[in-house]
């Protein structure tokens, strides 16, 4: 089930940037195409929720949703709250490709046009402008 976060709870559950980078590094092997092996569930989940956490606190707003299933979505960019049915504006994209992209392995342009990133609605790609979340070193 995708956890969804809105900002009155993220108030209570700021991003902690010590936290975010340990969840990276957790699986900065498996981004780097070091290992092979997929990460565990937690440890995925963990760096998915404190990444997109951790963009939410850069973004703040309601605007834009990003989700990454199974683990997390989150309302970021300032504007207008959505509250019913589909959201105008969504980023979706699968865990892997998220923590490529908040980790600055990857572009957002590159993910997007080569279709791993599916974004919908005029506002979408503006998270891009607060990526990477936590810069991870190639090597």
């Amino acid at each position: 089930m995708i956890e969804h976060i809105s900002m009155s709870r993220m108030s209570a559950r700021k991003s902690d940037p010590h936290t975010t980078r340990l969840a990276v590094e957790a699986v900065a092997e498996w981004l780097r195409g070091e290992v092979t092996a997929t990460p565990k569930r937690p440890l995925l989940a963990d760096a998915c929720r404190t990444t997109a956490r951790t963009l939410a606190d850069e973004l703040p707003g309601h605007a834009v949703e990003l989700r990454v299933p199974p683990f997390v979505a989150v309302q970021c960019v300032s504007g207008p709250r959505h509250t019913r049915g589909t959201p105008p504006n969504v980023v979706e994209m699968n865990p892997e490709t998220w923590l490529k992209v908040a980790t600055g392995l990857e572009s957002f342009a590159e993910a997007l046009a080569d279709g791993r990133i599916e974004a919908s609605g005029s506002r979408a790609g503006e998270i891009a402008s607060a990526l990477p979340v936590i810069a991870l070193q190639v090597g």
